[in-house]
């Protein structure tokens, strides 16, 4: 992701929360630190599928924020 991020390529990733600083930190190492971030509700092991689902419908306006952010 952070080589698609440098060369001017939307990308995110997306984590649970208690990953955020992990998240920040790796971006900032391999040198794309204004990566952004999708954040999600942690954890999703042993979820059931509605439960997933429920969190992709979180996330989904935030990736759309990102494209038209991108775009503009």
């Amino acid at each position: 992701m952070t080589q698609l991020h440098k060369r001017g390529v939307l990308a995110t990733v997306i984590c649970s929360d208690p990953f955020r600083t992990l998240g920040t930190t790796q971006a900032r190492v391999l040198g794309a630190p204004d990566l952004p971030l999708v954040m999600i509700a942690h954890p999703l092991g042993g979820l059931s599928i509605e439960q997933v689902q429920g969190r992709a419908l979180v996330a989904i306006p935030q990736v759309i924020k990102l494209i038209k952010d991108h775009l503009s």
